[in-house]
């Protein structure tokens, strides 16, 4: 289940970045191609209206923010200021890092249910109560947006449903951390396509050495790996 969520949540992210790509280039293609005299051509663009192009993509990079921020949680790529954090003694620091992500947890649950509320009473709720023949009562339809004059709930259901992600996301880190005391680390000098034993430049070797410091509490992968893989050992015989 949880390989079905990482492979839709980057197939959303991809699908969106994507998408607004292809509409802010033709877009702006359009308005430049608008401008030349060009008999048939110039009438047959004018034609076209690509007012919504703006308000769509707008659209979709606030979807692309909230999704892609549960993306950060899961893979580490979200920036931490843990300096002092990691110098302290590993019991302490393991009680801070569970502090911090479970202030992650509380604050990302409190936004998803706060603005699951918000698109329910904007429309949403209009919406469903009339889809299935009940009664809205006091709920109304909702606004609706200034050029693709959609329904605005839709466009707000990225609030909670990307918040709700990323508490899921803060949870899982959670879990992962008080049974490996790892967290999540993105390597920001890996390209996909190159070879092994590149020479890195200053700036990928601090990401790298940025994210150890994250991940391993500024312990090298060989140090962390004695130094745990003893503590599972002594574990494993009580």
């Amino acid at each position: 289940m949880g390989k079905i969520i990482d492979r839709l949540e980057e197939f959303i992210i991809a699908t969106l970045m994507a998408v607004a790509t292809v509409v802010i280039f033709v877009s702006v293609v359009h308005r430049y191609g608008t401008g030349f005299e060009i008999p048939g051509v110039q009438d047959w663009l004018l034609e076209i209206n690509m007012g919504w192009a703006q308000e769509f993509c707008i659209i979709l990079f606030v979807w692309m923010a909230k999704f892609g921020a549960a993306y950060g949680v899961r893979t580490g790529i979200h920036v931490g200021v843990d300096i002092v954090i990691n110098k302290l003694p590993n019991k302490p620091r393991a009680v801070m890092v569970q502090l911090g992500l479970f202030c992650g947890v509380v604050f990302t649950a409190v936004i998803g249910v706060f603005g699951a509320a918000f698109v329910w009473e904007n429309g949403m709720a209009y919406e469903t109560l009339s889809l299935f023949g009940s009664d809205p009562g006091a709920h109304f339809e909702g606004p609706t947006t200034p050029d693709l004059e959609w329904p605005t709930w839709m466009v707000y259901s990225a609030v909670p449903l990307g918040s709700f992600l990323m508490c899921f996301r803060f949870i899982q880190v959670m879990i992962k951390f008080a049974r490996s005391g790892e967290l999540p680390t993105h390597d920001h000098g890996h390209v996909e396509g190159l070879e092994e034993g590149e020479v890195l430049v200053v700036g990928e070797a601090i990401a790298i050495a940025e994210q150890r410091e994250h991940a391993h509490a500024g312990l090298s992968d060989a140090d962390w790996e004695k130094e745990h893989g003893a503590e599972d050992a002594a574990n494993k015989e009580k």
